[in-house]
């Protein structure tokens, strides 16, 4: 036999004002349920058609060694939130580092006001959102004693002028050397009118090297950079000694080098920041902020070929510390694995919340915020060409006169994907083998026509940190690629 149930009472607006919303301010727990479901009620009262709540704590501190001193320690505590809200496609955002109820409601209020809705009369009946219960990632994974064990500032300034001293001790003609380090700790809660309820905890953590050698007129600059998102003890566990050998050994080789000669050429691309030209040349134009401005060439290309045959892309948030990985993004979606393009066929676009409801492309999980005051966007996780079938061998034998792209520096990117990049480190490829050092290379090109003339993929896949701005701030990206051909681009040089 059923046995019939009555609904929970609507509660008046009065009602809902007066409860106890108190909520702890060191953390975020279930204990905000309350709070963030009844202004998710309010809002829906209002009019709004989708409300989401971001919630921020975050512990920030960088550290610098110049040549023998602690040149900067800078650190940076935050605590804020932002609440989106939707009418239709339309929609605004409203950030504020007042997280009482009455802070929120305000930062509500005001959201809806530029959307042209209020707030609900006093005498209103209001249906607070159920909200799921909290999908909580931090302690699942064991993430809330982190911050506790990463290294301390004496530590921190420690490791840096040991590494500084490694530099000196292992690189002639230095003129400066620099290690920096830091530490992002950042809690999340995102709470939405769909019902979505979840927390997680991000550590983030990224040091390295630029060496900077000079003798007479000749000179040369060297970086090396690594991250990790998951490890405590990373600063520990940093080998800067081997990393000092092989960045004084690049250092010392481009020094003398010759300048290259401007010209197209087959390039060899290395692995690791290799991918960075996929990154900035294809991946934002994979972005759905890019179709709804109608400024990316793949808008219209869902299923048809842009890359050569040998070409497979990913983009996800899974890979084990890599410095784009994320157990949800922003919006509260569960990580996931998106491919990108198969065998040169385009088959995903990498969309947020907002990206889908305007273009149709389906959520990615790729929600993406540098923190409380930016609204969320679809932005990049881990991203990288997929490993081929080749051998290094074959790849270089393949050249009867070409250059290898060994370290990639900065760069820019135009709107629809036209490029340069500076190459730190390079070499002349002559009858498949490397020769001599060459300096002074930029390659420039633009993604449409590079895409097709990657032709060749070896089977060593490598993955490297990176940073990346964009509509929604800067956040942590992964790049990456296994060795690669380009069977021509052009090369700016001498």
């Amino acid at each position: 036999m059923t046995v019939a149930t009555s609904p929970a009472p609507l509660l008046k607006t009065n009602d809902l004002l007066v409860r106890d919303y108190s909520a702890p301010r060191d953390r975020f727990d279930q204990s905000w349920e309350a709070t963030l479901a009844t202004l998710l009620g309010l809002g829906r009262a209002a009019g709004a058609d989708f409300i989401e709540f971001f919630l921020e704590r975050s512990n920030f501190i960088s550290c610098q060694a110049e040549d023998d001193i602690i040149s900067s320690l800078s650190p940076r505590i935050i605590t804020g939130a932002g609440v989106r809200v939707f009418l239709g496609k339309a929609d605004c955002y409203v950030s504020t580092n007042d997280l009482s109820f009455a802070g929120l409601k305000v930062a509500l209020d005001k959201a809806l006001s530029i959307m042209g809705l209020t707030l609900p009369g006093p005498a209103t009946n209001i249906a607070e959102i159920n909200l799921e219960l909290m999908r909580d990632y931090a302690s699942v994974r064991g993430k809330d004693n982190w911050l506790a064990q990463c290294s301390p500032m004496q530590e921190m300034g420690d490791v840096l002028l040991a590494a500084n001293n490694a530099l000196a001790q292992t690189a002639d003609h230095v003129q400066s050397r620099r290690a920096a380090y830091f530490r992002d700790w950042q809690e999340v809660l995102v709470a939405a009118s769909d019902g979505t309820f979840a927390r997680d905890i991000r550590l983030t953590q990224s040091v390295g090297y630029n060496l900077l050698c000079a003798d007479g007129e000749h000179r040369s600059s060297i970086g090396q950079r690594s991250g990790d998102t998951s490890n405590p003890g990373f600063l520990r566990s940093w080998d800067y000694q081997s990393i000092a050998e092989t960045v004084a050994e690049s250092a010392g080789k481009m020094l003398y080098a010759d300048y290259v000669e401007s010209g197209s050429y087959p390039v060899v691309m290395a692995n690791k920041f290799g991918g960075v030209i996929f990154h900035e040349a294809c991946g934002h134009l994979l972005e759905t902020t890019q179709i709804e401005r109608g400024t990316t060439p793949f808008i219209n290309k869902k299923g048809e070929k842009i890359a050569h045959e040998n070409l497979t892309a990913w983009d996800e948030g899974l890979s084990p510390d890599a410095f784009g990985t994320i157990d949800m993004d922003d919006e509260g979606m569960p990580a996931q694995r998106t491919l990108l393009i198969e065998n040169g066929v385009l088959k995903n676009f990498l969309s947020d919340r907002a990206g889908s409801m305007r273009t149709g492309h389906p959520r990615t999980g790729s929600g993406r915020r540098q923190g409380y005051t930016y609204a969320a966007a679809s932005r990049m996780r881990n991203t990288y060409i997929a490993p081929g079938d080749y051998s290094l061998d074959e790849l270089f034998g393949s050249i009867d006169k070409g250059i290898y792209c060994k370290k990639m520096g900065g760069g820019s990117v135009g709107a629809t994907g036209q490029f340069n990049f500076a190459v730190d480190e390079a070499y002349l490829i002559e009858n498949g083998k490397l020769t001599k050092p060459l300096k002074g290379a930029t390659l420039i090109g633009e993604a449409t026509e590079i895409m097709d003339k990657i032709s060749m993929c070896s089977n060593d896949l490598g993955l490297a940190a990176g940073f990346c701005g964009s509509i929604s701030g800067s956040v942590y990206v992964t790049v990456g690629q296994p060795h690669l051909k380009v069977d021509s681009i052009t090369v700016g040089g001498r």
